[in-house]
């Protein structure tokens, strides 16, 4: 009954930072084109070094096939937006001052409920471990999710999405987290591997495919320089994380 209660409260409070960060991303004084685009080179960067870093080892740690499953994941995100988000409308309709394709931020947004899934999924299972555990992991996740609410809020509103939408993009990632932490103490730990796998891979095509040709073609600087900072600020939680005894 303790490690249900635990896994409730800190899945909530880590479903709760997604939600203020999107919320960040959308308050009065609409984010410029060039903050837009920067906020996007950095979240590239981010989700880039968390697939490599974090997600890859991880699912390979876990099961031996799990490059097969990778491909899958990555496989089936290209299917998805080259066969779905063409007809697929998330939200209110797009605005016409949209500067990168609608069909990207809805192919960001399955990849990171995908991601957000499986944050809750960790929570989980590390509770369901020991407390200690748990309440590590748990600190590990919230770190990270108000820099993916303010990602997938900017992407909505990038795309020409209102703000609404971008708000609803952000609770949706909140509950994906909340869902995965259900699903993990429903169903153990059996099926961990393989969606780390394919959550590695959607994450891959986001950032990779979707989000670095997209801040390529504005040829600035800058935002090389924003995605090269995401990737930064990845190592840099890790090694405060690391300093603290999280891991």
């Amino acid at each position: 009954m303790r490690s249900t209660l635990l896994i409730a409260v800190f899945a909530v409070v880590a479903a709760a930072a997604t939600f203020a960060g999107g919320v960040l991303a959308t308050l009065p004084g609409r984010l410029s084109k060039r903050q837009l685009s920067l906020i996007i080179g950095f979240g590239a960067g981010y989700i880039l070094a968390a697939a490599l870093v974090s997600l890859m080892p991880e699912s390979l740690a876990l099961v031996s096939n799990a490059p097969l499953w990778i491909l899958v994941g990555y496989a089936l995100a290209h299917l998805f937006e080259h066969t779905f988000t063409s007809h697929f409308h998330f939200g209110e309709e797009t605005h016409a001052e949209h500067f990168i394709a609608p069909h990207v931020s809805t192919t960001a947004l399955v990849g990171l409920s995908l991601h957000a899934f499986f944050d809750g999924v960790a929570i989980s299972s590390g509770f369901l471990v020991t407390p200690a555990l748990g309440v590590l992991i748990a600190l590990a996740v919230v770190l990270h999710k108000i820099p993916e609410g303010v990602t997938i809020s900017s992407l909505m509103l990038a795309a020409g999405r209102t703000r609404r939408s971008a708000r609803e993009a952000a609770a949706l990632l909140a509950v994906a987290t909340l869902m995965g932490a259900a699903c993990m103490s429903a169903v153990g730990e059996e099926m961990k591997g393989v969606g780390l796998a394919l959550s590695c891979g959607i994450a891959l095509y986001v950032a990779a495919t979707d989000l670095l040709p997209e801040i390529n073609q504005t040829q600035h600087g800058r935002d090389s320089m924003s995605a090269l900072l995401g990737v930064l600020l990845y190592f840099g939680v890790h090694a405060i994380m690391g300093r603290v005894g999280i891991h």
